[in-house]
């Protein structure tokens, strides 16, 4: 049987996911990242993604995942996301929605648009609709 660790993950809505896993994979703001059990002690900040968790039983689960970070330390993963939502759970249609909505916030020539929230916005909403249609498996 595979080694086990402890995945927490929480938003500022709820805890999201407490349990016992075999591997994370992540991402991080320099690329994907897997985690095992026992994986060395780290803190990286996350991008809007997929996360993938192999969950005890070898059952594999995805989440989208909007930011955060991500500790490792003393065989426990915590996640703080700014959201996370299984893939099966989006709302397509509102994602599509959200996407329209920040690329005419962008293409506005407002100077009150800030740019940097809307382009986030924007990013959140594509990595929504690509794991929600199933593309981004």
């Amino acid at each position: 049987m595979a080694s086990l660790f402890k995945l927490t993950i929480h938003t500022p809505e709820s805890t999201v996911l407490s349990e016992d896993v075999i591997s994370v994979t992540a991402p991080g703001a320099e690329g994907y990242l897997g985690v095992l059990a026992h994986h060395a002690p780290l803190i990286t900040s996350l991008t809007p993604g997929k996360l993938s968790i192999r969950k005890a039983d070898g059952q594999m689960d995805e989440y989208a995942v909007s930011g955060g970070f991500l500790e490792v330390a003393d065989n426990h993963a915590t996640l703080l996301a700014d959201s996370c939502e299984h893939t099966a759970s989006i709302d397509v249609a509102r994602a599509h929605e959200a996407e329209r909505r920040a690329r005419q916030r962008l293409h506005s020539r407002e100077s009150a648009v800030n740019v940097a929230r809307a382009e986030a916005a924007l990013k959140r909403a594509v990595n929504r609709q690509r794991l929600g249609d199933g593309k981004g498996k």
